[in-house]
């Protein structure tokens, strides 16, 4: 080994007693920071990460590299100094190895220097560093496997142009192999094993931050391939002198064949090997979680899950069909043999594809690709199916890719959160089949329901024949149940009153009327406790055995692990558009919709009724205006009864219509009730200087044309939060990474809102921000500088969302219930009169305080989840933008303790974001890591400089002393 580094040391210093390796570095350096600022656009990606950094590698590479290796042997054949070389008493394959440890050494001071850029990157977004590490690991084992192939043609020939040509002609063509545009071509399966044997798709595997077996085994052979064959082609060279020794050309011959042979054949055989790998991401995004393993244990019926992928197919998709069936493949290793995994091709399956035409919805979509020479329409299937018993879901190519827009013509596809998919996926299937079976073979806690009913006689009708209804479902459930189910129905108005006193102090249940003009008292209330937690349940609103079943069942299933969730939404309904039409107009939330039914029974309800619908586990409140007082005691018994409810209110309505934007305050009818509970939505928005901006579309006139563009402009109602301004402690918000809160009241809270609860400030503005009540929302940047508005006196922190737990006692305690007849509520009496004579009595009392379990969640902005809000975000990143719907799901699956998809979800590629920056940052930036290239290469130039000088100081001691110089 010393010989082999005193040989790799002195092509170093070669390389550097020359301007060879100045230039090699200079280069180097200037291409990769010219793609990373300018053909990349690292600051319009507004991403952090280093991607683009080493995107363009294995082609740059390539030719550096083939530049650095085209002299290192034809310069010693041309000059005659290489049968000096093989004359040394040292082994020939130490001197090839040294001059590829030289050659490598120097590629690696060259990636040194770019060190700055991830550092720059983390200091402005939350970098991984898992990938950055991954990257630079490829970049060696890359540039290794290219200088290999570049000393093997040197050694070929005498002429530096032809080693030239000829390396950058076999780098190009192992880099062709698995090129997106070779490999389109054949389909997946014949792209597979093309990506497979080309550089550039191993490459992009390791810089994804997981460091395969099979990659570096890949890379490895390369390398020992390619120097066992320069050792050969050296070895030769003195055979024309030795021709008299055929059996000494046959075992150099034989050996350089062994050698080849076994490096191709340890790559056959480690290809099987699927679990020799090492996932360096924050989190492991790219290995089976705990969660999606915590899923696959629940399951009792083998789950299928096929794929239906076409050979012929979107070249842009057809790498990411490999991804899948990688991960698909880990998933079934996980489930053993409670998953099977299958790949189809519907085109040679006919029957499997008239199946999934006909029975699971499943179609071809037409994608249409263009190049230069034409353009092109195919019908391919790229679709999921996962089954599970009676139950399936299908995930289509919209449900699995995130696509972003890098320029006019060019997309980047990638799979959006494929396990967080098809985990939820998973649990859709497992919990509805579950749904359907018997709700108490999931539990896995003794249940408990006891019922507080008066007797028959004290009860006004129907209830006495609902007694009855109530003993026999009970009875029936009972005797189903296995012993995991027991009930007990207790007489309040009996004995003493202690059981009255009782429940009214745990439970806070009053005595029911069903008018005020019959003021009667009777109990009628249902707990089901398991452990330590009670769940009240409600009464049914249609008072007969079957709304029994259904609000008892309902309850059950919130004490058994893996039943599908229900959720009650409530949004304002949309006025009329322009036409006159209905439900066109106002904010639409078709978004926040469609992401709350892929894991949830999702009812829409108005609360007029003054009740939330009775299966419900979850209300999600948005945009709340005017609310009535029914509206408002559907709201406060809901929580009482330990229910979670999460509100996403501001005391503003913002309108974008008519090409401007307007804004007109507004009272949400909640105002009193949350200041009951120590909470204020202040009447004011806040703003604040770290914000996402606002884009807007500018019309320009380029030689006559009218080309329209997008600008963004700093918006300060559009605050950004991130970093400290998440709480880094809850479920919620953890994972989020930030977010854009548009157009957000301020909560305050007050000392009552502590009272024995846990207090959680979810979101909050930086701590320059301020408020302003202006129903002013255009900019004035002559008025008010760069940020168009005046800054308000009150700077500092303000907090835009905030969660509660623990006990909350209701404002409607001692009051009569809004919902009888005789009431106060106008709306109450005239619905009391439109009631016919056969309809059911309303029967309502007041539960004057809740239980510990009950929570609310309180957001200061409704603007935020509308589908105007995203898009607007959408145009601002350039990137598929879906916070606001994350911090939604991350709230429900927290309050519903769904711990498992909350983890996942956190798994996403694009929540790593830039802090904003203006662009005379932007160019400080770039600037400084322009200066540290110059640095890191004027760094190196003195070291070398301060090299020579020693050696030349030790060998003149040496010389003057009368020694030898060695």
């Amino acid at each position: 080994m010393a010989e082999t580094l005193r040989v790799a040391r002195r092509e170093l210093a070669a390389f550097f007693g020359s301007p060879v390796a100045y230039l090699f570095i200079g280069g180097f350096l200037a291409v990769c920071l010219f793609v990373f600022f300018w053909v990349d656009a690292f600051f319009a990606r507004n991403i952090a990460d280093v991607r683009p950094l080493f995107e363009w590698m294995p082609i740059l590479l390539i030719f550096l590299s083939a530049a650095l290796t085209m002299r290192l042997w034809s310069e010693e054949r041309r000059a005659g100094t290489l049968e000096t070389l093989l004359t040394l008493p040292v082994p020939l394959y130490r001197l090839v190895l040294g001059k590829f440890l030289a050659a490598l050494a120097l590629v690696a001071v060259a990636l040194a220097l770019t060190l700055p850029l991830p550092l720059t990157v983390a200091l402005l977004g939350p970098l991984d560093w898992g990938p950055v590490f991954g990257a630079y690991l490829a970049t060696l084992l890359l540039a290794a496997a290219y200088l290999a192939i570049g000393l093997f043609v040197s050694a070929r020939t005498d002429n530096p142009i032809v080693a030239l040509i000829g390396a950058t002609l076999i780098c190009a063509l192992f880099y062709l192999i698995g090129a997106e545009t070779l490999t389109g071509l054949f389909g997946h399966g014949g792209g597979e094993l093309l990506r497979l044997l080309g550089t550039g798709a191993r490459f992009d595997s390791i810089t994804r931050g997981v460091i395969d077996l099979r990659d570096l085994a890949y890379y490895l052979s390369i390398v020992g391939i390619f120097l066992a064959l320069t050792v050969h082609s050296l070895e030769r060279l003195r055979w024309a002198e030795d021709e008299a020794n055929p059996r000494h050309h046959r075992r150099w011959r034989l050996v350089t064949l062994l050698v080849v042979a076994n490096l191709v054949a340890a790559n056959l055989w480690l290809n099987a090997i699927g679990n020799a790998r090492v996932d360096l991401t924050e989190g492991r995004i790219y290995s089976i979680s705990e969660p999606t393993r915590n899923y696959l244990a629940q399951l009792q019926e083998p789950l299928l899950i096929r794929g239906y992928f076409s050979a012929e197919t979107h070249p842009l998709l057809a790498p990411l069909v490999p991804q899948l069936r990688d991960l698909l493949r880990e998933i079934e290793i996980a489930g053993g043999d409670r998953v099977r995994v299958e790949f189809v091709d519907p085109k040679d399956h006919p029957d499997l594809e008239r199946e999934a035409g006909e029975r699971y919805g499943i179609h071809p979509v037409a994608f249409q690709s263009a190049d230069r020479y034409q353009t092109s329409v195919v019908n391919s299937y790229f679709d999921l199916l996962v089954q599970y018993g009676d139950q399936y879901q299908t995930l289509g190519f919209q449900d699995l890719i995130e696509v972003k827009v890098r320029g006019e013509s060019d997309l980047e596809v990638r799979l959006r959160n494929p396990e967080y998919d098809i985990a939820r996926t998973i649990k859709k299937v497992l919990y509805g089949y579950r749904g359907g079976a018997d709700v108490f073979a999931g539990l896995t806690t003794p249940v408990t329901l006891e019922a507080f009913v008066s007797a028959p006689e004290r009860l006004p009708e129907p209830l006495p024949a609902l007694r009855e209804d109530l003993e026999s479902v009970l009875a029936e459930f009972a005797a189903r149940a296995d012993g995991r189910f027991d009930y007990r129905i207790s007489d309040p108005d009996a004995g003493d009153g202690a059981l009255a006193e009782r429940i009214a102090s745990e439970y806070g249940f009053e005595p029911l009327v069903v008018s005020l003009l019959d003021p009667t008292p009777f109990y009628f209330y249902m707990i089901v406790r398991a452990g330590e937690q009670v769940i009240p349940v409600p009464l049914p609103e249609s008072l007969d055995r079957a709304g029994l079943d259904r609000t008892i069942t309902a309850a059950v299933k919130r004490f058994a692990p893996g039943m599908l969730r229900t959720l009650a939404l409530y949004t304002p309904q949309q006025g009329p558009n322009r036409f006159g039409m209905p439900g066109a107009g106002g904010p639409g939330y078709s978004l926040l919709r469609e992401r709350l039914r892929e894991g949830f029974n999702l009812v829409d309800t108005d609360l007029g009724s003054g009740q939330v619908p009775e299966t419900t586990d979850l209300l999600l409140v948005i945009a709340p205006e005017s609310l009535d007082e029914r509206q408002r005691f559907a709201i406060d018994q809901f929580l009482m009864q330990g229910g979670t409810v999460i509100l996403a209110a501001s005391r503003f309505d913002v309108d974008l219509g008519g090409g401007s934007i307007g804004a007109r305050r507004i009272d949400t009818g909640l105002e009193d009730w949350l200041a009951h509970h120590g909470i204020t939505l202040e009447p004011s928005l806040v703003l604040d200087p770290r914000n996402t901006p606002f884009p807007i579309p500018v019309q320009r006139d380029i030689g006559g044309f009218l080309v329209e563009e997008i600008q963004t402009l700093d918006y300060p109602y559009f605050p950004d939060v991130r970093d400290d301004g998440l709480d880094a402690d809850s479920g919620i918000t953890a994972n989020l990474g930030w977010i854009t809160m548009n157009w957000t009241s301020p909560i305050t809270l007050d000392a009552e809102a502590a009272t024995g609860r846990r207090v959680t400030r979810l979101l909050e503005s930086s701590d320059r921000a301020w408020s302003s009540d202006s129903e002013e929302m255009q900019p004035d940047f002559d008025a008010h500088g760069a940020l168009g508005f005046a800054r308000g006196e009150d700077r500092g922190r303000k907090l835009l969302a905030v969660a509660l737990e623990g006990r909350f006692d209701s404002p409607f305690a001692g009051r009569p219930s809004p919902l009888l007849e005789g009431s106060d509520d106008d709306t109450a009496a005239d619905e009391a009169e439109a009631e016919t004579e056969d309809a059911a009595p309303v029967i309502s009392g007041v539960v004057d305080s809740s239980p510990a379990s009950a929570r609310l969640i309180l957001i200061g902005s409704s603007s935020f989840l509308t589908d105007t809000a995203i898009g607007l975000a959408t145009d601002a990143t350039q990137t598929h933008y879906l916070k606001p719907v994350e911090l939604i799901q991350n709230a429900v699956e927290w309050s519903l303790e769904d711990r498992g998809l909350l983890a996942l979800r956190g798994r996403g590629q694009f929540s790593r974001t830039l802090a904003p920056l203006d662009q005379q940052a932007r160019v400080f930036w770039e600037a400084i890591n322009y200066l540290a290239a110059l640095a890191g290469l004027a760094l190196v130039y003195w070291l070398h400089r301060m090299a020579r000088r020693r050696r030349a100081r030790a060998a003149a001691a040496i010389l003057a002393s009368g020694g030898e110089a060695r």
